[in-house]
């Protein structure tokens, strides 16, 4: 499992709780923070985005793997997602999947609230016997 020392951990959590201040969440009024690690060590953010077409949004780890898509990023390391709290939030099914693309079983997935982390997995805990794009390799 790829090794996250506890100052970047923070960094991660202030990342993500600064993006659950962008959530555009009228509907649930859940909002959900994410920040993306990439191989770089570059912090990529993201917030989930609710539409009127409920459940068309889309969630805050998409968001940030985007993001880091954008900056040129192809692989993530960590990523740190943040709830309201108190329930310990996990990366939906869908995202999970989404995390997979840009990852291996140990990339690293923390969960957080606004009273700070409260638990950590990896994404092969999350996602056994994941299907990722080596399955599709000629």
């Amino acid at each position: 499992m790829f090794e996250i020392s506890d100052a970047m951990r923070q960094q991660l959590l202030a990342a993500s709780l600064g993006a659950r201040q962008h959530s555009h969440s009228p509907y649930s009024r859940y909002a959900v923070g994410a920040a993306v690690l990439d191989d770089q060590g570059r912090i990529h953010v993201g917030a989930n985005i609710e539409n009127a077409a409920y459940p068309q949004g889309w969630c805050a780890e998409a968001t940030a793997l985007g993001a880091m898509v954008m900056a040129g990023g192809r692989r993530a390391k960590a990523v740190l997602v943040t709830g309201p709290g108190p329930d310990t939030i996990t990366p939906c099914g869908g995202c999970r999947q989404k995390l997979r693309e840009f990852a291996g079983a140990d990339l690293v997935i923390i969960a957080a609230d606004p009273s700070g982390i409260q638990q950590q997995w990896t994404l092969e805990d999350l996602l056994p016997f994941s299907f990722g794009p080596e399955h599709l390799k000629l």
